[in-house]
């Protein structure tokens, strides 16, 4: 398969089910949104981070692949028939983690500043990038329906990537940084 049809050129592009729409289109922005994501992940999960935080990360990344099928095919169907779906099992898997991780780090009396080590800082990124994709969706599902589980999963995913930055933190010795408005 080539990577190039030149079907986009026009400001275009195609999703499945046959139907084209505008590379800005809102569901366009939501897909996008959550591709990002996926690849502030990526470059998160290259870093050494703990095993259990690793693996975690790698379970979120397919599982944003199904949310990117999700919103490529809002009628069901994809190339070669019906696309994954998320079924709510996998929020009840990051919450897992979440709070097992949580059960490790100092309870977060104040607001922390988004650094620390690379890999937390990256981790907070992804968090940022997540949250963004969140609102895409909220956006898109004013006007077109959108799983409950999709919206569900990047705002627990957020959630997970805010706690695995702390942890990541932690794992090294790095204290997070508490914001204070005395500052």
């Amino acid at each position: 398969m080539k990577i190039y049809t030149r079907k986009g050129d026009g400001g275009q592009t195609g999703i499945w089910g046959g139907r084209r729409l505008d590379k800005d289109h809102v569901r366009m922005e939501a897909i996008g949104a959550v591709d990002e994501c996926n690849a502030a992940i990526g470059v998160a999960a290259a870093a050494a981070l703990p095993d259990d935080a690793a693996r975690v990360l790698a379970d979120v990344q397919d599982c944003l692949f199904v949310v990117g099928c999700e919103l490529m095919a809002p009628d069901g169907t994809g190339a070669g028939g019906s696309v994954p779906r998320l079924t709510g099992e996998e929020v009840t898997r990051l919450e897992s983690a979440i709070d097992g991780m949580e059960a490790e780090l100092p309870e977060l009396t104040a607001f922390i500043h988004p650094t620390g080590t690379p890999q937390a800082a990256n981790l907070h990124l992804a968090r940022a990038i997540c949250r963004r994709a969140e609102r895409r969706v909220t956006t898109l599902r004013r006007d077109e329906p959108v799983s409950d589980h999709v919206a569900v999963y990047l705002n627990r995913l957020a959630d997970l990537l805010f706690v695995l930055a702390r942890y990541a933190n932690a794992a090294a010795g790095v204290t997070d940084r508490k914001w204070s408005p005395d500052q």
